[in-house]
């Protein structure tokens, strides 16, 4: 198991910028699949970005291209979500996840992941 925590999240106005961070710890981080997820209130779960270990591959869901970017940085154990322009439909909890995966399609797939975080609350106000 990769033990995920989260932070970065808070308050943040409209157009403003978030970095979220997610720390790896347990077992090397070696999960070729992180990924980060949100839960807005009263809608089900979303992928929000994802990145490979392996090609250093990154998608990112079209409800946030252009303002979200996933990076990974293995040699601190930490995936990262920086969140500009934020929007109010951006408010939601935000979870990072850890998996293997084969094919990166896989990578918007719930299934794929083994482990979540406990989450990090982002609230944009207008």
């Amino acid at each position: 198991q990769v033990g995920l925590v989260e932070s970065g999240g808070g308050l943040a106005q409209a157009g403003g910028s978030l970095r979220l961070s997610c720390a790896a710890s347990g077992r090397t981080f070696t999960a070729d699949a992180m990924s980060w997820w949100r839960v807005a209130p009263g809608k089900d779960r979303e992928f929000v970005a994802g990145t490979r270990r392996s090609g250093g591959i990154t998608v990112v869901a079209d409800s946030v291209k252009g303002r979200f970017t996933v990076a990974r940085d293995n040699a601190k154990n930490t995936v990262y979500l920086q969140m500009d322009s934020l929007k109010a439909e951006d408010t939601a909890v935000y979870y990072c996840a850890a998996g293997q995966i084969s094919q990166t399609f896989m990578l918007q797939r719930p299934s794929s992941y083994h482990s979540w975080g406990q989450g990090t609350r982002v609230t944009v106000s207008t």
